[in-house]
């Protein structure tokens, strides 16, 4: 179920935010709020990508130093962003429910996943015995990393909310 779950984000993702745009209810003041949020989050998820070698190593760089799933708070980030905009009680409740359920999901799976592939090292970095690496942020990586379409799909959301406002 969980990976079924974690595999079905995307489209669940879709789904919600159909449903999500249907009930909106912007207004300039709590659009430009939630836009904020959801630019923070957005910046999150860049600075991640950039340091991210998705299923090469356990990341240990940037952002990831600090938190397991950076990627995954800025995607929690950007979904509060849109839930503030939108401002609707039934629209945060659904993504919170989407949130919530889909990325613990993904986690779970993507942490058993490269625990086993490493050889357990996952399990060393969330213990906080793996010392972070200096490496440095790369836009290549951000762009190998297809974060490009969390940024269009930011602009498209907030953009579909303004001409609701």
């Amino acid at each position: 179920m969980q990976q079924s779950l974690a595999r079905l984000r995307v489209p669940l993702g879709f789904l919600s935010a159909a449903i999500a745009f249907g009930l909106a209810q912007p207004s300039s003041l709590w659009w430009a709020a939630g836009l904020g949020a959801a630019v923070v989050g957005e910046i999150l998820r860049i600075w991640a990508a950039g340091h991210l070698e998705k299923g090469r190593e356990i990341t240990t760089s940037g952002p990831y130093r600090f938190v397991r799933h950076p990627l995954y708070l800025g995607s929690s980030l950007l979904g509060t962003g849109f839930a503030i905009a939108a401002q609707h009680i039934v629209v945060t409740l659904l993504v919170v429910i989407y949130l919530g359920a889909t990325l613990t999901a993904a986690m779970r799976t993507e942490e058993e996943g490269l625990d086993e592939k490493f050889a357990g090292a996952y399990s060393d970095y969330r213990a906080g015995l793996v010392t972070a690496t200096g490496r440095r942020f790369s836009w290549a990586r951000v762009g190998a990393n297809r974060e490009h379409r969390a940024v269009i799909g930011l602009v498209i959301a907030f953009g579909i909310l303004a001409l609701k406002i």
